[in-house]
């Protein structure tokens, strides 16, 4: 198995955080590799609020209903679309584009030794709202998810996902 291989299947969700800290550099290297996703038209319509804010970190732990642990995490990045990118028929590209980059974050962060996980905002109205408000974020752009970023506490494992019944070739 080659190094992307095995970290692709390594990666995992951590949701409890031990502390750390994590230089502008390596957050920069995993904004850069969220960048690097496909895109529709290559549009790339992502933006990426970066939060290290203890006390933001709190105010959204507190109100996103699966993202407590953000009150643990060394910081957040909460990738957003910007809805005037797609229009027509693909208007919610958006949302595929910004899954895309969310992806190429999490295996960076993997590869780097940081937990993080997935923590949804979209399509949950009050989550949105949540978010879009704490943030300041204009109407148009709407937060995909965010993502707690830190040291992970515990060995937790990636999940076997293996399913082979859920596979099917030349047809149904």
């Amino acid at each position: 198995m080659n190094n992307l291989t095995k970290l692709v299947l390594r990666r995992k969700s951590i949701r409890r955080f031990a502390e750390c800290s994590i230089s502008d550099l390596q957050i920069n290297t995993m904004l850069k590799a969220a960048m690097a996703a496909p895109t529709a038209k290559n549009a790339q319509p992502w933006h990426f609020v970066v939060v290290e804010d203890l006390g933001m970190l709190q105010y959204l732990s507190e109100r996103l209903p699966y993202a407590k642990m953000l009150s643990s995490a060394t910081l957040a990045i909460v990738i957003c679309g910007d809805t005037r990118v797609h229009t027509g028929e693909g208007a919610n590209n958006w949302i595929l584009d910004c899954a895309a980059a969310t992806q190429n974050l999490l295996l960076v962060a993997e590869s780097m030794d940081f937990g993080a996980v997935w923590t949804g905002c979209y399509p949950y109205k009050e989550r949105i709202d949540t978010v879009r408000e704490a943030l300041k974020l204009p109407d148009y752009m709407v937060p995909l998810n965010v993502i707690p970023v830190g040291a992970p506490m515990g060995n937790e494992r990636p999940l076997d996902k293996w399913k082979p019944e859920r596979i099917h070739k030349e047809q149904w």
